[in-house]
């Protein structure tokens, strides 16, 4: 089956008077209809960039798309004009920014942001589209949904505004939703709430889903896929399975170990990843993840490892990832989970 959306070797980097900071460099991921993708990794390792690269919402000048495909369904998106992208956006790809309160024009009503993009890609008239937009409300869990699309976004919660963004991502049917950390700075109740809602969406407009995270754990029952990011590049990638149960890259190690666990009943302290990630204007020579990895050896500092094949499908970006007894030894905790699955 052909794949909704293909990326291949994707590169966006941001000229600035310190250097080229490479944000993204070298991505490629396939994503098929009604899937979910999760890109998983800690704060400016590239996820939001990637995101915003598919939708060339990347300001030029500084930033630049240099090098790469994105292919959407066959048609090139880097290719198109800027008309043909704007017709694309909420159409047929759409996006949860992260901050719900500065996504939302705070002088427009919540109903006639979202009724917006109806008629706009749709040409309904604003009487159909005013309507469309309380019916999507209404399906996201907003009580009372035509009253409230005529409130303010002062006048929503934090949650609620949240669901009025993946309403307003929905209104169109799209075929690709990307929800960047959507649960961001939201309390854990209303953080399940959230996800449940997309799961549920998910399974009746069969959108496929590209979440982006720093959290393993909230996309653990809902990634098809995970790719995990660090420093600009994909470092490991693969089915949730397979990344949660049989992680290749230490950096997805160390993920998973800071993770609070629920399923162990001795008492201990989390396992950080220790030290900070790199400035992507002066990456590490060799593997970057190199100076926080506790098990970084001569080579790690010398040469950059490749993304490669280790199991079908499954994708390591470490020059040990083949090496059962390195994995065995070293990858402990990741053993446990096995037990626990």
């Amino acid at each position: 089956m052909a794949a909704l959306l293909e990326v291949k070797d994707l590169k966006t980097y941001f000229t600035t008077r310190d250097g080229v900071v490479k944000a993204v460099d070298g991505v490629s991921f396939t994503l098929q209809e009604g899937k979910t993708l999760a890109i998983v990794g800690e704060s400016g390792s590239g996820k939001s960039v990637t995101a915003l690269s598919l939708m060339r919402l990347i300001p030029d000048p500084p930033g630049k798309i240099v090098g790469g495909e994105v292919l959407l369904r066959g048609d090139s998106v880097l290719e198109m004009n800027e008309e043909h992208v704007r017709s694309l956006r909420g159409d047929r790809i759409a996006m949860i920014f992260q901050d719900p309160m500065t996504s939302l024009n705070p002088v427009f009503r919540v109903g006639y942001q979202i009724a917006e993009a109806l008629r706009l890609h749709k040409n309904m008239d604003r009487k159909a589209a005013e309507a469309r937009a309380a019916a999507m409300l209404e399906l996201v869990g907003i009580p009372n949904a035509a009253d409230r699309a005529r409130d303010y976004p002062h006048q929503f919660s934090g949650g609620m505004r949240q669901r009025a963004m993946i309403a307003m991502a929905l209104a169109c049917d799209p075929d690709i939703l990307i929800a960047d950390e959507p649960t961001t700075a939201l309390d854990v109740t209303i953080q399940a709430q959230i996800l449940e809602l997309m799961i549920e969406l998910q399974q009746r407009t069969k959108a496929a889903i590209i979440m982006i995270t720093h959290d393993l754990g909230v996309v653990a029952d809902m990634a098809d896929d995970v790719m995990v990011m660090y420093a600009g590049k994909q470092v490991e990638y693969g089915t949730a399975d397979e990344v949660f149960y049989t992680p290749l890259h230490p950096y997805t190690w160390g993920l998973l170990d800071s993770l609070p666990r629920h399923d162990i009943h001795e008492k201990g302290d989390l396992c950080p990843i220790m030290g900070q990630p790199p400035s992507l204007i002066d990456i590490p020579p060799g593997c970057s993840f190199h100076p926080r990895c506790p098990h970084a050896k001569d080579i790690c500092r010398a040469h950059v490892p490749p993304l490669v094949e280790i199991e079908p499908g499954h994708l390591s970006a470490c020059h040990f990832s083949s090496d059962l007894t390195f994995r065995r030894d070293n990858a402990a905790c990741v053993v446990e989970r096995e037990v626990h699955k």
